[in-house]
């Protein structure tokens, strides 16, 4: 059985459509279970899942919205 993985992702984008666009895609990457924007300035993607490749998914997001950066990998 593999752990859940909380991975925090910060996202540099002040429009709502680069949010939409980052959720977007890490939806549609394999193991996650769920994806948050929080923060204050809703500046951090949050992804729970299982197996998920935190570089490959900060990659994806970094093509999609530019300013991308992982910032923390936890397991839960």
């Amino acid at each position: 059985m593999m752990l859940q993985k909380k991975i925090v992702i910060s996202i540099q984008t002040k429009c709502e459509k680069c949010r939409k666009e980052a959720m977007k895609v890490a939806v549609t990457a394999s193991g996650v279970n769920s994806v948050e924007v929080q923060g204050g300035d809703k500046n951090q993607l949050v992804v729970i899942g299982e197996g998920v490749d935190a570089a490959a998914l900060t990659k994806s997001v970094r093509k999609k919205i530019k300013n991308a950066s992982l910032e923390m990998v936890q397991e839960l």
